[in-house]
């Protein structure tokens, strides 16, 4: 029996938490339950979890995820659901490992070669958008995200919706018609002000509009899908298929569960079979790490319904660390032509540099949420 010995944390810069899984018949897996701003809570949860696994079978997956999702009373949320998705990430890696094969051949084998990658970036005026995509289909990106807008006034001024428009018209001057350019309303939009915004945006296409209300609203979505022809996507704050439901129902194109957020690769394949009844793709949500980014990407190579991969290399506040530091080799995890190739390795697929990774957890890291306020005072979105 391949059982589970030991269960480490480690606090690592920028942003994120990895966890390390070691069997007695020493195969080690690796996983990422970061939950950004909240990754000392999350460590907590991830030491209390580790005691109902201790001494258990590694291989049991699918039941170690039922007990840890539901042997408690009180069940959910983000710090729960990201503890489980690191552990959980952990376990497949080590099944990977033990079968000699990687985690995608284990979910039903590959449906695809290489998955298409886009990157975020930043640009408060056009000029500095236009830069900033350059900079990115010159290291070899077909796709890119920007945010639709810092803070937005609960009604926004003329002013503020030509602002928007102005930053998406200069992203599609530089794309051309060949690449996209995904637009994130990050929450921070009002469902009248992202109603009002969303028919100016259509004449640039873009590849999807994310995330246009707070997903305490998820019951207005569907007032938003309404609202234009572009396709809608959400998801990363969103932890479970049953939150996924409504959304799904209420005429989504893209769904965008993060595999450090919810659940981990059981949950998000589980949410992906779902997302397939409703007609719609996923593109999962992951400015993370190497892990979470590996995990990602194997339940991308067995899963029909996957358009596209969100990954965070280059990306501006990855102070610190770099998302390629902690792996031995980089070459896995690099992109050519806007593209990922299938990873062929054992486990998730990538080999992480345990001697960095220990190093950097003593340096640990104490990365917070940002806050906002508007002009009177009151508290924005970020």
């Amino acid at each position: 029996m391949t059982t589970i010995a030991r269960v480490e944390t480690f606090l690592v810069a920028p942003r994120w938490l990895f966890v390390r899984v070691e069997t007695t018949d020493g195969l080690v897996g690796w996983g990422e339950a970061t939950c950004e701003g909240r990754s000392e809570t999350v460590r907590t949860a991830v030491e209390q979890l580790s005691e109902v696994l201790i001494g258990q079978d590694a291989l049991r997956i699918e039941d170690h995820w039922q007990v840890m999702t539901k042997g408690s009373f009180y069940r959910g949320g983000p710090i729960l659901a990201s503890a489980v998705a690191g552990l959980d990430q952990a376990l497949w890696d080590i099944a990977g490992k033990r079968y000699g094969a990687p985690v995608h051949q284990l979910l039903g084998g590959p449906v695809r070669d290489r998955i298409r990658v886009y990157g975020w970036v930043g640009g408060d005026e056009p000029s500095e958008v236009r830069d900033h995509i350059a900079a990115r289909v010159e290291a070899g990106l077909t796709a890119v995200k920007m945010n639709a807008s810092g803070r937005m006034s609960p009604i926004a001024s003329v002013a503020e919706l030509d602002e928007v428009v102005a930053r998406v018209a200069a992203a599609r001057e530089v794309l051309g018609d060949e690449r996209d350019v995904a637009v994130d309303f990050h929450g921070r939009f009002t469902l009248a002000n992202a109603r009002r915004v969303a028919p100016l945006l259509e004449p640039y296409r873009p590849l999807f509009l994310e995330e246009p209300v707070v997903p305490e609203n998820s019951h207005l979505i569907g007032e938003f899908v309404r609202s234009t022809t572009t396709p809608v996507s959400t998801g990363e704050r969103l932890y479970n298929r049953q939150e996924f439901l409504p959304v799904l129902q209420a005429g989504i194109a893209v769904a965008q569960p993060d595999l450090s957020h919810a659940g981990g690769i059981t949950e998000v394949r589980k949410i992906a079979a779902l997302a397939e009844v409703y007609d719609v793709q996923l593109a999962p949500h992951c400015p993370l790490g190497p892990i979470a980014l590996a995990a990602c990407l194997q339940v991308g190579f067995a899963t029909p319904n996957y358009l596209i991969q969100e990954q965070s290399i280059g990306i501006h506040y990855n102070l610190g660390a770099e998302v390629l530091d902690y792996c031995v080799d980089q070459e896995p995890l690099t992109f050519v032509d806007g593209y990922v190739q299938r990873l062929t390795a054992p486990g998730l697929g990538i080999e992480i540099d345990e001697q960095a990774v220990r190093a950097a957890d003593k340096r640990g890291h104490a990365w917070r949420s940002p806050t906002f306020r508007h002009p009177d005072g009151s508290y924005a979105e970020w």
